[in-house]
């Protein structure tokens, strides 16, 4: 079981959806993944949707409010990384080429957090624990299991993320396309790959995949809740099989059928 009391400092270790109407949106993914919510009050923000699978907290959901909402941002899923230290996490990645969407800012007693738009144009968030460290369930079905960056400037992506994480990297040829994955004090922790001109307009972004068991039942279960596959089931050699989606709202995510899921 893929159960987590902590996270070394370079893990990925949440993700949280920020969309037009989580009150909306909740229901898919509760029929999807079967997880529950837990909805917490966070004062005049209205809720902070905490998702839940057997009582542990696995990823969330929140409604956009004032800038995120005036800039007319679309629907999508937030990687964040845990640090030992937000402040210092942050003047690093400004030394580097990162801009700062959201200064380093307490969130209650949960934790430290800032957010940032990577020098290639890829949004991802930081995070200090306190009392809540991130997922407590991951890489089993129904959970968080992989973090991806699209972007169009491979190692300048590379280094900035080794620079600022300490992470390794190590690349290999797939059938159309090189892969890059990342290793964070030895362990997998994401990948990376570029942007294909026959995908047409995608930004640079971290994406998000969540386990299933059948990923072609998954996938049929998406479009009957009210979603699109956006690229359909498909294998990737020694990995799994895995399909694109969007949420009723718009939000991209992925879904995968590993063959040999980390603990």
């Amino acid at each position: 079981m893929g159960e987590r009391t902590s996270y070394t400092p370079g893990t990925f270790s949440w993700v949280e959806l920020a969309c037009q109407d989580a009150a909306a949106v909740k229901p898919f993914y509760q029929d999807l993944f079967g997880w529950s919510v837990n909805d917490i009050p966070i004062g005049e923000y209205g809720f902070y949707h905490m998702f839940q699978l057997d009582g542990k907290d696995v990823a969330a959901t929140y409604t956009m409010q004032g800038p995120e909402k005036e800039m007319g941002l679309p629907s999508h899923w937030k990687s964040y990384i845990t640090v030992a230290n937000v402040d210092e996490t942050t003047e690093k990645a400004s030394a580097l080429g990162a801009k700062v969407l959201v200064p380093p800012m307490d969130v209650f007693d949960s934790g430290r957090t800032a957010q940032f738009m990577d020098p290639t144009g890829a949004a991802f968030c930081i995070w200090q624990a306190k009392n809540h460290i991130g997922a407590r369930h991951v890489n089993d079905p129904n959970t968080l299991s992989w973090n991806e960056l699209m972007t169009n400037d491979v190692e300048g992506s590379k280094q900035f993320y080794i620079q600022l994480f300490g992470w390794t990297a190590e690349t290999a040829q797939m059938e159309s396309n090189e892969y890059t994955s990342f290793m964070n004090d030895g362990r997998m922790n994401g990948g990376m790959m570029a942007i294909q001109k026959e995908w047409g307009e995608v930004p640079p972004h971290w994406g998000v995949y969540f386990s299933v068991e059948k990923c072609d039942a998954a996938a049929e279960k998406i479009k009957s809740l009210g979603g699109s596959i956006l690229s359909p089931p498909m294998d990737i050699p020694e990995v799994g099989r895995f399909a694109v989606a969007s949420d009723p709202q718009g939000g991209h995510f992925n879904v995968i059928e590993l063959l040999n899921p980390e603990d």
